[in-house]
This record gives C-alpha cells, structure tokens and sequence, in this order.
C-alpha cells in the first residue's frame, strides 16, 4: 500500500437495444466502471439523482485529495476509484475509497521520477482509472498501465515508453472483452494498443501519425498545434463491433479484435479532445481550438467521406469535454462556459445559452451526462449545471462547490460523485 508520507439500417440502433447494451455491461446497474460510464458515452440510467445542493446541504461525504488532479472518479459496489499524482513524492497512484463514508481503502501505484511533459493546468494522472469488478486498469502516462485487483495488489504492469507533449496526455483506458484498450498519445509517438487485460501482454498496435511534441507557439511560430487526446468507444453497428477514434482532422473506426482500420471521415481540425458520440447509428465527432465538428453514418468501409458524412460545421467554439446525445439532440457544454443543443440528424443548433457561474472562472472541461431527461455538467469553478434535456432550453439548478475542479460527474445508485482539486465529494438527494 502506498500512502502519502506527509498526508494519510442507417439507424439500426433501436432506443430497447442501447438501454439493454448499458444494463448488460456491468454486472451491477448502478456500477459506473470507467469514464463516461458502461458504453463511454455519457448516459446512465438513474432516475434519482440529486437536483440541489451546496457544499453543506445534501453531502454524504468529503474525503480530502493530497493534490490536485483532473480525473473523473468510477465506482463499483461499495468502491470508488480515482488516479492521483503525488508529484512530491515522484509517485503516480490509484486511490480506493469506501463509498459509503469516504474513508481511503487503500493507495497503490508506481515511483516515477523522471519529469514528464504537461501543460500547468494539466496535473499527471488525468486518465480516469477502468474496472471489470475484479481488476482496476490505470494509465499512468510515461510511467506505463498499471493493474490492480480490488485490495490494491498489483497484478501486472506494462511499459508502452514514453508519452511526450508540452501538453501533456489524459486518455481513459478502456475495456472489451479480454483487451484493454489506449490511445497512446498524442506527440511524434501516437497509436492505439490493446493488452491482454490479464496478463499486461500487447495484442495489437496501430501506429498513427503524430505531430512534434513541441508545437508552440502556433500559429505566429509556424507550426500546427495537433494531436488527440480522445479517449476510444466501442459501439455495435453493421452486426460488428467498432472501436471510434477522433483523430486529427479525422472520425474513424477500428476492428477492437485487431486494430484494423474499419472506416475514415474526413473533417475534424488537427486537434480533438472529446470522445465520439454515438446514437441510432450515427457518430458525432467534434474537434477542439478552432474546432469543427461533424456526423457520420457507422458500419462504412474505407474512407466514407463522400457517402456517409451526414452534415460538416466547419467552425465551432473550443470544445474540451465531451457532449452527449438524447433522443434526436446533441447537448455539449463548449470550453467558454456555453451550452449548446444542436439537432442529430442535421447539426442545425437548436439553442446555446451561456450558463451563470457563481464565481470567477466559468470556463469548463466537464463532459456532460445525462441521466433521464436532465443533463449534468461542471464549470472550472465548482458549478454543476442540471439542464433539461430538451431542444427547448431550461436551466434547473446552479449548484456551486466552490473548489476548482475540471473533472467530470460520476452517477452511482442515487449518488453523485465529484472530483475537485481540493477533495472527493459524494452527494445524495437525502445527504445521507
């Protein structure tokens, strides 16, 4: 155990087969086992999450982080996991708290001294952690992937190199089936990998251009910012499985058995941080800095930019975290703090509102969920946002923390679990 010395058809994706795609990928309901959830897009099932609160009212618990951190934290059963640097210390670790008081559990991970590159808003460790129930799987960046079983014994842990960017790295491992799955990158050494998820052992690689890891100043200094930052999803479409990747100036899918590349959409700028959406066949991907974003048909074959691309928006705000769709609507809180409803089928926006922060910094890097007909997302200040989700807008609670955080909302069985810089929050409609 390791604790901190100082501190202790085109739409042949029915609404019945996705709700018993997300009940069927873990073997509780109310298990959230990795970033955005069982599918990795954003959409639980919960009818009962809390509507109001502040940092009094309707607080289970508080557990205090060592540092700051940007990922999101999941949960299975009666754990809550979360990936913490303890950069004074030179240590990367995966943190297990009980969820039912937020006492640490335990602390597990790796020493790694030598500097990594990140921007400063970008702590180490911003990859959220995943689990099947009997191993947690964490990125660590340069340090490697590392595996651990539910009382924090390490089972195996796998050496991809170094991960080199001025803005450092933060995309989720994910899992299918028997493999792990990574898009390592971004930087000159950018691809997607699957290991074996119990052995550590890699299945495949796909290599994918990258850009230097030094590219600024752009663009006065002539070089283009590029790289991704997404984390992959796997959806069913055409009777196979596709692995979605945003890649610069791209959406494409791969064979997750093999790394195979399935399709390509051309029509995404050179840097993407949000995660494909996927819904009734339809993939949404949505580029970053002077962002595009666009639609496309799955279950395509080679590059279907002219046969499949639904509708192109060639300019758009900077968009960091992901969004996510809602019957026929797209709901994404772009990086300025807007919200914004934008039609599936079309792209056409349907509303976009900027949201009232209650403090300074009203920027945001949450991903949205929605969880029935409210959608939830963060602000950098400490805000979480309840929306309608409807192409009529409607703003239902401003709840505000008070503490920075650019992490993502965690739903579990009636709960919420929020990162912060400062601590580990769960809240509960009842607070108790």
């Amino acid at each position: 155990m390791l604790l901190p010395a100082a501190w202790l058809g085109h739409f042949p994706c029915r609404l019945g087969f996705c709700v018993a795609l997300l009940a069927g990928s873990s073997v509780e309901a109310g298990n959230w086992p990795a970033w955005r959830g069982p599918a990795g897009t954003g959409v639980c099932l919960e009818r009962s999450l809390p509507l109001h609160w502040d940092r009094t009212n309707h607080v289970r618990w508080r557990a205090p982080l060592p540092e700051r951190g940007n990922s999101t934290p999941i949960i299975w059963g009666k754990r809550v996991f979360v990936t913490q640097a303890v950069q004074a210390e030179n240590r990367r670790t995966l943190m297990c708290f009980d969820r039912a008081d937020g006492r640490l559990l335990w602390q597990s991970g790796v020493t790694y001294a030598e500097k990594e590159q990140t921007h400063e808003t970008n702590p180490y460790c911003s990859a959220s952690p995943v689990t099947d129930g009997q191993r947690v799987i964490a990125s660590f960046g340069s340090a490697g992937l590392g595996c651990y079983d539910l009382e924090g014994r390490e089972l195996w842990r796998a050496d991809l190199g170094k991960q080199v960017h001025i803005w450092g790295n933060g995309s989720s491992p994910v899992l299918h089936g028997d493999l792990c799955i990574l898009n390592f990158g971004p930087g000159s050494r950018t691809f997607l990998v699957a290991l074996n998820k119990r052995t550590g052992k890699v299945v495949w690689q796909t290599d994918e251009p990258g850009g230097h890891p030094d590219q600024g100043p752009a663009p006065n200094g002539g070089k283009e910012w590029i790289g991704s930052w997404t984390t992959p999803v796997v959806i069913r479409a055409a009777n196979r499985d596709e692995l979605l990747m945003n890649f610069p100036r791209r959406v494409c899918a791969f064979d997750p058995r093999t790394g195979r590349e399935l399709w390509t959409c051309q029509g995404l700028n050179a840097l993407a941080y949000t995660s494909p959406l996927h819904a009734d066949g339809i993939v949404v991907g949505m580029g970053g800095f002077n962002g595009m974003s666009l639609a496309v048909r799955a279950g395509g074959s080679g590059d279907v930019t002219a046969t499949h691309r639904l509708w192109h928006n060639p300019k758009t705000r900077q968009r960091i975290g992901s969004g996510v769709i809602s019957g026929r609507h797209v709901y994404i809180l772009d990086e300025p703090g807007i919200a914004q409803c934008l039609e599936l089928a079309t792209g056409k926006v349907a509303w976009e509102e900027r949201l009232p922060a209650t403090g300074a910094n009203a920027a945001s890097w949450s991903s949205t969920i929605v969880a029935g007909d409210r959608l939830y997302a963060m602000n950098q200040g400490g805000d979480t946002f309840v929306l309608r989700a409807s192409p009529k807008f409607e703003l239902l609670a401003v709840n505000p923390l008070g503490e920075t955080t650019m992490s993502s909302c965690a739903p579990s069985d009636g709960e919420l679990f929020l990162r912060t810089h400062q601590a580990l929050w769960c809240i509960r409609a009842d607070g108790r």
